[in-house]
């Protein structure tokens, strides 16, 4: 008897800042939406554990993007994207966010994401609060210049410096009490990625953001915020993490001991243990 995935994939065509691109995303489950958001240089495959899920998927309903010029989200032909230099702004994440909830009609979802993904939780709840019920930042911080040295940006996108380089320097983030199998497939999915994706994505996650002015501003009573950091990540820190929630006043704050820079995907099964009880509340919250 064959077995298949509960996981349905589909594409929608989104117009954002002009032009329109073939998103293509994942979905698993009924209930509350629930958008998921990769990592910098990486694709929605990084939650496919959860989406996986009966537990999770019984109340909420799951949607992982691949962002443009991600995974399977290709350059958009409306454009000579070749000629540019590729950068991710906030400005197209947000218009990128608004566009998805508007496709798939969304009405005020839950949002999650994880490093890159992480610090857009912060940016929407600051600045698209109306248009989410919840963000939930995984590796989250404030900014990222007093952790990420800028001349990462260059070495992203180097000619002797391969995608292999990359991968072994995301496993170095993750714990390494973490299944060594799953640890390995967060690195062949990040061995994968076009080599100007990810230098173009760190425009954003170590250059753009900076909310630490700003997060003060955050209103947790119509956008609740939760932050939840790996104890082995040496770029969003516990202290990083832990610095965030201290400027968010009603945010909630959760130390993800044994977990590293991807722990919904190095280590879905003790991700669980911690992720659920946000959802729990979340569920609560929404009656």
């Amino acid at each position: 008897m064959a077995k298949f995935s509960p996981i349905r994939g589909r594409y929608a065509y989104l117009p954002v800042q002009g032009d329109e691109y073939r998103v293509y995303f994942e979905e698993a489950g009924e209930g509350i939406p629930l958008v998921l958001m990769h990592t910098a240089g990486t694709d929605g495959r990084l939650y496919r554990h959860l989406l996986e899920d009966d537990e999770i998927t019984r109340d909420f309903r799951l949607v992982a993007p691949d962002l443009p010029y991600h995974g399977k989200s290709l350059p958009p032909v409306t454009r000579e994207w070749w000629t540019e230099e590729y950068k991710l702004t906030t400005s197209f994440l947000f218009d990128f966010m608004l566009a998805l909830n508007d496709a798939l009609e969304l009405d005020r979802p839950v949002y999650m994401g994880a490093s890159m993904g992480g610090h857009l939780a912060v940016d929407l709840a600051i600045s698209r609060p109306e248009h989410f019920r919840a963000v939930i930042g995984l590796e989250a911080g404030l900014d990222t210049a007093q952790t990420a040295p800028q001349k990462l940006l260059e070495w992203f996108f180097h000619p002797r410096i391969g995608n292999e380089m990359k991968a072994a320097l995301m496993h170095t983030m993750m714990s390494p009490t973490s299944p060594e199998n799953l640890r390995r497939e967060v690195d062949f999915v990040y061995s994968q990625g076009a080599p100007v994706v990810f230098k173009g994505d760190l425009n954003y996650y170590g250059v753009e953001h900076d909310v630490t002015e700003t997060a003060k501003t955050i209103d947790t009573q119509k956008c609740a915020m939760y932050i939840l950091g790996g104890e082995y990540d040496w770029s969003g820190t516990p202290a990083v993490c832990r610095a965030l929630h201290d400027a968010v006043p009603g945010s909630h704050y959760t130390l993800l001991e044994g977990l590293g820079h991807f722990p919904m995907s190095e280590n879905p099964e003790a991700f669980k243990t911690f992720i659920m009880p946000v959802l729990d509340d979340i569920r609560t919250r929404l009656g």
